[in-house]
């Protein structure tokens, strides 16, 4: 990465702003954090600048603007983890607030609430960025799954503080780099997910990158419409079908090898309950539709993982959340998990489904961000990162 790291400046007995990512699940009966992923995954740097003498203030967004969650939960969980103080501040506009972080002490943890709980986050706020600034000497980036957002805690502060990268997106620049810009071949890429729409431009660039492509999730039902074959009520952007034609003659002319489903389980509705039966991708009953890849299917994905040197998996292909149709989400997870390639999970529900079925372990690298991987895959700059000092 030719971004500066934490490692390149001296934070001894200086305050430090880290925007980290602890956008994580709370179970809205018990208020309990139901995956701490995100926290742990950001502890390396916490960690690194307590060890330092860095004052650490510690801010992070959680839900969408307008829900007001909070974060108080997960400065209980990370005191837990770090095994140390960690002070919230529950209102960052408080008065109290600046006289806390001035009479912090080296090695000092606080958090503060939710940057969502006003608009003038995700606007980019001049005024709110100057603000949070104004806590700090430096400022510390570690949000990767924010890093394609430009908000005023990701990257609107680096135009008042000088701007370093943590060791989180340190780690998922170059885990996502190398597979996709100097992977070990064959590279194969499986592309899950509802819509072609929101895949688009990570087919396109994929396409340019890949050996294998391997299509899965409803996004399938688009392309199959789009050869003539019979869909039922299977999910379809019919005004994306040309599209579909596009990619899939890009990939003939590239050589590139890109596989459809063959066959397909389908149901009459998306329930534990539905009766399902396994048909033909093109050759779905009106009344049917299609929720997860079939046996054939799963069999002809699997021998393509056996022979990758890297396999890239963004999407589920199928509905895997209902235990009807998780098979073949579950059978993709375990050949990647089973495979000697290098295997990188592109966050968001493939990250989900892995940790579903218990194989976090066995994957090389499982993104925190779904949004920040996909862009990141596409070619674009994000721009939370591209606000760090260069190298």
């Amino acid at each position: 990465m030719n971004k500066k790291t934490v490692r390149d400046v001296s934070v001894k007995s200086k305050r430090v702003l880290v925007r980290c990512d602890f956008n994580v699940p709370i179970d809205s009966k018990t208020g309990e954090i139901t995956s701490d992923k995100r926290i742990v995954e950001s502890l390396k740097t916490i960690k690194y600048l307590i060890n330092a003498g860095a004052k650490v203030i510690l801010c992070s967004h959680i839900g969408k603007t307008g829900q007001n969650k909070s974060l108080l939960p997960v400065s209980k969980r990370l005191a837990e983890l770090l095994e140390k103080d960690v002070l919230f501040i529950e209102d960052i506009f408080a008065d109290s607030t600046r006289d806390v972080i001035d009479s912090m002490q080296d090695s000092d943890v606080v958090l503060l609430e939710n940057t969502r709980m006003t608009e003038k986050e995700e606007a980019n706020d001049e005024e709110f960025a100057k603000y949070l600034a104004s806590f700090a000497d430096i400022f510390v980036n570690d949000a990767f799954g924010s890093a394609h957002r430009a908000h005023a805690s990701t990257e609107g502060v680096t135009h008042y503080l000088p701007a370093y990268s943590g060791f989180l997106i340190e780690k998922e620049i170059e885990a996502l780099d190398n597979s996709i810009n100097n992977p070990k071949r064959p590279l194969v890429a499986i592309v899950g997910g509802a819509k072609v729409s929101s895949k688009i431009g990570v087919l396109t660039a994929l396409l340019d990158k890949v050996d294998t492509l391997l299509i899965g999730g409803a996004m399938t039902y688009t392309f199959v419409k789009a050869e003539g074959g019979k869909i039922g009520n299977s999910l379809c952007e019919e005004d994306k079908t040309d599209v579909a034609l596009e990619i899939l003659q890009k990939a003939a002319n590239k050589g590139v090898k890109m596989l459809l489903p063959v066959d397909n389980v389908v149901a009459k509705e998306m329930s534990e309950d539905a009766e399902v039966k396994t048909v033909g991708v093109s050759e779905i009953e009106d009344g049917y539709m299609g929720l997860d890849i079939g046996k054939k299917t799963i069999a002809m994905y699997q021998e393509e993982i056996k022979k990758a040197g890297t396999v890239v998996w963004n999407g589920p292909v199928g509905m895997f959340e209902i235990d009807k149709f998780a098979e073949g989400t579950r059978k993709i997870a375990e050949a990647m998990a089973e495979s000697d390639a290098i295997t990188i999970i592109g966050g968001g529900d493939s990250a989900a489904a892995v940790e579903k079925f218990g194989l976090e372990d066995k994957m090389t690298h499982i993104s925190t961000g779904g949004g920040a991987s996909l862009e990141f895959m596409e070619g674009k700059k994000l721009p939370g990162i591209e606000a760090l000092q260069d190298k």
